[in-house]
């Protein structure tokens, strides 16, 4: 049994329960909507937004009722932006499965993805807490501006590292953060208890989304886009933004250039992918994922060596290491 399943299955029960929730408040009186819900639940992901949400409850407080609600809206929430985010994208299929608008249309698509805003708010109103639903409209804002700063960006095409971790910190680790964040509060933590893992979560989905962003450099169907599909949207990530500041490296002038075309046709693509990876841009990407895995882990230290920060450290490995 792999380690990330160990912390799956210590969990379960916790997360039954909280799939039950999602599984309730999704059921309509929409014939429609039932067929498309439960095709879209049928298959599970690894779920680890909500498992963070537990596994920070059971740190520094209790898994309670709120707290399987906040695990549940976050989850309604995160899956709510990928379907909008297949709409933007003309995505047909997500990591080998059809999507929504792929099956029907985006209509139908944009209309799901409402739905299950709506009840994400619903959960996180059943916590009764009001800062849980102050966190979750922070993060619908949130998300919401990274995606737009990306756009804005992906139209000048000129963008720095730090500008880049920027987007990606408002649409990618604000999740984390929050999932941690609602999962602690809900819980009964102290306050003063909660930031230094707020921070840890915030470096964990940094991580994700430079994790994520590396397998647009290679060819595999598991992953659900093709080679260079950032590319193509005019989304520059870690791997090229590295490569473009070597600017005394051989090709650099070329390969500007060719970053800054209104339109790049695919054998700009395959030459700018080619030459990230020449540059050594991948293990850049590894460099600074394992850099932020290392202060991470210092950011747990404050909790002692236990069950939950093992199973965070290993969480953060798995994330670098994951294949899809």
């Amino acid at each position: 049994m792999s380690r990330i399943a160990e912390i799956q299955q210590s969990i379960a029960p916790e997360m039954a329960r909280l799939n039950h929730i999602i599984e309730s408040v999704l059921h309509s009186d929409n014939t429609m909507m039932n067929a498309i819900v439960s095709r879209y639940l049928g298959v599970k992901g690894k779920q680890l937004r909500p498992m963070l949400v537990l596994l920070s409850a059971k740190l520094l407080g209790t898994v309670n009722e709120g707290v399987l609600n906040a695990g549940a809206a976050v989850e309604l929430l995160h899956n709510a932006s990928l379907i909008h985010d297949d709409v933007l994208d003309q995505s047909q299929m997500r990591r080998g499965r059809a999507t929504i608008n792929g099956v029907w249309d985006n209509h139908v698509a944009v209309l799901v993805g409402d739905f299950f805003v709506s009840n994400a708010l619903a959960c996180a109103a059943q916590t009764g807490n009001h800062r849980i639903i102050g966190i979750m409209a922070d993060l619908g804002r949130d998300l919401a501006l990274g995606e737009v700063d990306q756009i804005d960006n992906a139209r000048q095409r000129d963008l720095t590292e730090a500008g880049y971790l920027r987007i990606i910190d408002k649409k990618t680790a604000s999740l984390f953060t929050c999932c941690v964040e609602m999962g602690a509060i809900a819980g009964g933590a102290p306050d003063g208890r909660v930031e230094p893992l707020r921070q840890w979560a915030r470096k964990l989905g940094l991580c994700f989304q430079i994790k994520d962003d590396t397998f647009d450099y290679f060819d595999d169907p598991t992953v659900g886009k093709p080679t260079g599909n950032d590319l193509v949207e005019g989304k520059i990530t870690l791997p090229l933004i590295y490569a473009l500041s070597l600017t005394e490296r051989r090709g650099h002038e070329a390969m500007r250039a060719l970053v800054h075309k209104p339109e790049l046709e695919p054998a700009d693509i395959t030459a700018l992918v080619e030459w990230a990876k020449e540059c050594g841009g991948i293990d850049y990407a590894y460099d600074v994922m394992r850099r932020l895995r290392d202060e991470a882990a210092g950011l747990l230290a404050g909790y002692g060596d236990n069950e939950v920060t093992r199973a965070l450290c290993d969480i953060f490995d798995f994330i670098i290491a994951r294949r899809n």
